[in-house]
């Protein structure tokens, strides 16, 4: 069930709904694509994460980030969740459904 692709309808559109908001506040820095691309993780390739850290603006490197995870399977997104928790945690709601509800944070959209 992990490898299914693409990711369910509730996750696509709880990303699309707090898009604007993810792109302004995670930081993707080096040390966090560094750690999805991990053989630990797996989350993302090696390649994926070369082609992310060549992209200079954080703005940017968050967005193609974004449309990396809509195609990897729903493991890798969980995956992406479990990193992003470690050091963004406050961000994770924005990302989240549970039991096939949506949590939608307000403000800032």
């Amino acid at each position: 069930m992990g490898d299914v692709r693409p990711l369910e309808e509730a996750r696509m559109r709880t990303m699309r709904v707090n898009r604007v908001q993810l792109l302004n506040c995670i930081d993707p820095n080096l040390a966090f694509i560094t750690e999805l691309a991990s053989p630990s993780v797996g989350c993302i390739t090696w390649c994926q994460r070369e082609h992310l850290n060549d992209i200079l603006q954080s703005r940017n490197r968050t967005d193609k980030l974004l449309d990396l995870l809509t195609r990897r399977s729903v493991a890798d997104f969980k995956k992406f969740i479990k990193v992003l928790s470690k050091e963004q945690a406050h961000l994770v709601p924005l990302l989240v459904t549970d039991g096939g509800e949506i949590f939608f944070v307000s403000g800032g959209v």
